[in-house]
């Protein structure tokens, strides 16, 4: 929707009184030259100039008001504690220092199976504690481990010291689980564990951590053949969290994802075969045995993708790439395929996700059951469902008065930057792309409203600046779907799709920003004819009350969006999508 537009809007619409001559200053070269635009599109945009203003005329329809009251979705009942849940008095005194006296009922639900070592899928909407979740049982257990360790000497060695890794998509969430990591401290204000970020520039850590936060590039890069933190790697880490799994068993992360998978999951079976070979007690495997891996072959492993890797039971994992033999045990490739699900398990894995449809063997979900048949699932009460707490607003707009639109929308919330008390509002605009972010962004200025920018075409430290000033100051954040996942961004009472999402599964993402942690949010989604199928098929499911995954069939990707009317490709007809910027 908010593509290419601008030009031709910005000198034929005259918006409302409250805006006057509002875009009269922009030229056809703002955002957007006419010149790398098609010619159909360029000569489109010369007709604009001189059309007559039309009359705002949004079809607006507006969901009622939820009755249900916050704590009646998202907090566990009165008589569960943390305590309850398992959690250490310790930790529970952390939680409560940090202002975190009841769980969730996410919270509720997976902490006594992650606690228990098993393995756990938590699918969960977005604002429900995932991520606390598992941080917060995983925090008590190494902390426990750690407090053993230091009151027994004879087991504090260093082949003793056992870890986390938690792997994000991108370095924003990286920071964003580390600084929720920290912020759980003991009575003397220091932080329980060493959790630290290994991502972007952030390289290895000097001081070994308890927690180590990263992106799969940056751990696999970080644990390269020819890096000595490599054997230490393997042999320490015992609790391993994917979060925002749909994402990273997909597109670019997955053949990375599946890579660490194949490597932690050798690691257990070797340990339990050299066990198993008459060891009197079990013990860790060394650092030579642990070196011996034939990592030179793992470049034919980035070429798997998830759709092997489904056909694949809890053991069937493929030795080529990884190793012939050990120094401790010969472990031939034909052993290696026979040992299958027969092997003591060594490592939890732990997988996190807002969206995990299960629709079609080559889903997330999917996948995951194909993998990990025994982990207990955990799922939200509104996984892939319209939040109670959320007031919807659907307005579908043309080419003609969506800038007319999307003002009113802003307008109707406000913009309290300057404010630092309980009165700041915050509104998040989505676009589909870093020159949409950026047209909105401008138009919103040239209407007097100040906003922030968020995308991919910025630095990460200009992101990282918005981003603190908006949690801050609160106010106006025009963004890209970089910003819809995971960042937890509190009181953001207000979302603006100014394009709407290609798929369900970012419309949930988007909408996911606001009505958190029990609170209450409105969305104001603004479409045009291109989205109408997929809007029509995400509000028909709201309205039954079912979930927006069972509205697309296995052919009709909830992940994809739906095809475009036909009417959509006739000659002569233009999309929003394609005009607007």
């Amino acid at each position: 929707m908010i593509l290419r537009r601008s030009t031709a809007m910005l000198h034929s619409f005259s918006l409302s009184t409250t805006t006057p001559k509002l875009l009269s200053h922009f030229t056809p070269s703002f955002f957007l030259s006419t010149s790398a635009l098609s010619p159909r599109i360029r000569i489109w945009l010369n007709q604009s100039y001189s059309r007559r203003t039309r009359a705002f005329s949004s079809a607006v329809v507006t969901a009622s008001s939820p009755k249900n009251t916050g704590t009646d979705t998202f907090f566990a009942e009165d008589t569960v504690s943390w305590q309850s849940l398992g959690l250490s008095d310790r930790i529970s005194q952390a939680l409560s220092n940090a202002g975190f006296n009841r769980p969730s009922l996410v919270q509720a639900a997976c902490m006594p199976s992650i606690l228990s070592g098993k393995d756990v899928v938590i699918a969960a909407e977005t604002g429900s504690g995932k991520t606390y979740g598992y941080l917060v049982p995983l925090i008590d257990k190494l902390y426990g481990a750690r407090h053993d360790a230091d009151n027994d000497l004879e087991k504090a060695t260093v082949s003793s010291r056992t870890f986390s890794i938690v792997l994000c998509p991108n370095v924003l969430l990286c920071e964003q689980v580390v600084r929720m990591a920290t912020d759980l401290s003991g009575d003397d204000g220091r932080p329980l564990l060493r959790v630290a970020a290994v991502c972007g520039r952030q390289g290895w850590p000097v001081n070994e951590p308890d927690v180590i936060v990263s992106t799969p590039v940056a751990l696999l890069n970080s644990i390269d053949p020819k890096n000595h933190h490599r054997s230490d790697f393997i042999r320490a880490v015992k609790y391993v969290v994917f979060d925002e799994a749909d994402m990273l068993l997909s597109g670019g992360f997955e053949n990375h994802v599946i890579r660490l998978i194949h490597m932690l999951r050798f690691d257990e079976k070797l340990l339990s075969r050299v066990n198993k070979a008459g060891s009197e007690n079990p013990v860790e495997l060394s650092s030579d045995s642990v070196s011996h891996f034939d990592f030179e072959g793992e470049e034919d492993m980035q070429n798997e993708s998830i759709s092997e890797a489904e056909e694949m039971s809890e053991g069937d994992v493929d030795a080529e790439d990884l190793m012939e033999e050990t120094q401790t045990l010969p472990v031939k490739r034909k052993d290696w395929r026979r040992v299958r699900k027969n092997y003591e398990r060594s490592k939890q894995y732990i997988f996190v996700a807002a969206t995990l449809p299960v629709n079609g063997k080559k889903t997330a979900g999917a996948v995951l059951k194909k993998m990990f048949p025994d982990a207990s699932w955990v799922s939200g009460s509104y996984l892939h469902q319209h939040n109670p707490r959320l007031k919807e607003k659907w307005i579908e707009v043309t080419t003609d008065n969506q800038v007319d639109a999307l003002i009113e929308a802003v307008k109707q919330f406000g913009s309290k930057a300057s404010d630092h008390g309980a009165g700041v509002s915050r509104t998040m605009v989505f676009g589909n792309t870093v020159e949409a972010v950026e047209a909105v962004a401008n138009i919103l200025q040239r209407a007097g409203i100040e906003c922030y920018r968020y995308h991919t075409g910025l630095s990460l430290a200009e992101r990282a600046e918005s981003l603190d000033d908006f949690r801050a100051k609160g106010g106006i954040f025009v963004c890209t779907d970089a910003a819809a996942r995971g960042v937890d961004i509190p009181n953001v009472s207000h979302v603006i799709q100014a394009d709407f999402a290609t798929s369900a599964v970012d419309f949930l993402h988007r909408v996911g920003r606001t009505a958190r942690a029990g609170q209450f949010g409105v969305v104001t989604s603004l479409y045009n004819e291109s989205n109408r199928d997929l809007v029509n098929a995400i509000r028909a499911a709201g309205k039954l009350g079912q979930s927006v995954e069972a509205a697309f069939s296995r052919k009709r990707s909830f992940r994809n969006k739906l095809k475009k009317r036909a009417g959509s490709n006739k000659a002569g007809h233009i999309s929003t999508a394609e005009l607007m910027v």
